[in-house]
């Protein structure tokens, strides 16, 4: 089985992604902020501090992993500051754009180190920021972070493949969530089994590619 590391894993999509894969064998290290009794009762490795936003966190978080092999690091973590035209906030944008794009950015250049031919890297992100599939505005920080991070996730995807490393780039749906106000057409545990499916059926092949979570290849 593998061993995965999972970044919000404490509630909502992160949380219920971090039941399947235990539930089926995997050894999941499952980083967060701050711990969730939910998470707790898992009985997984809980790393806590882990701020995706702060490179002084990842930089320990990378220290305290040294030697451990990776199989897999989902970039999970993200934050959601709703924001139109009529009502911008430039600090909610930067923090969208710090959590959200620089991120993953930070953790999986951070854990490098630990990854290794036939390893994956996850960059759960939205179909939100798909410049393409853009009909209805709003959103400014969260839509911009997803763009960013898709290049980010796309970059990453050239430049890790030469390592055997593949990259996918994962929409979870619009979820049920604290995140959403638990609006939404979809549960995390019906997310986070259709994200588990598109991360197992990533390949060298398909690296570099943008999925709804029901495998539909979304625009960019």
């Amino acid at each position: 089985m593998a061993t995965i590391l999972i970044t919000g894993a404490n509630r909502g999509i992160g949380l219920s992604i971090t039941k399947q894969l235990n539930a089926r064998g995997d050894t999941v290290i499952a980083a967060c902020r701050s711990s969730s009794k939910e998470l707790d009762a898992l009985g997984v490795q809980v790393m806590k501090g882990v701020d995706v936003g702060s490179q002084e966190s990842i930089k320990a978080l990378a220290a305290s992993l040294k030697g451990t092999q990776l199989d897999c690091v989902i970039n999970n973590a993200g934050i959601l500051k709703p924001g139109g035209l009529d009502k911008l906030d430039f600090e909610g944008i930067a923090q969208q754009m710090n959590i959200n794009a620089y991120g993953p950015l930070r953790v999986t250049s951070a854990l490098l180190p630990n990854l290794g031919q036939g390893s994956k890297v996850i960059i759960i992100t939205s179909r939100m920021g798909s410049i393409a599939d853009n009909t209805s505005g709003g959103n400014y920080g969260y839509r911009m972070s997803k763009a960013a991070v898709n290049m980010v996730g796309r970059n990453l995807s050239h430049d890790l493949k030469p390592k055997g490393i593949a990259v996918g780039l994962l929409h979870p749906g619009y979820v049920q969530t604290g995140m959403t106000g638990n609006s939404g057409h979809i549960g995390p545990d019906e997310a986070a089994a259709g994200l588990i499916e598109r991360m197992d059926a990533l390949t060298l092949e398909t690296t570099g590619g943008f999925w709804h979570q029901n495998g539909e290849s979304l625009p960019w």
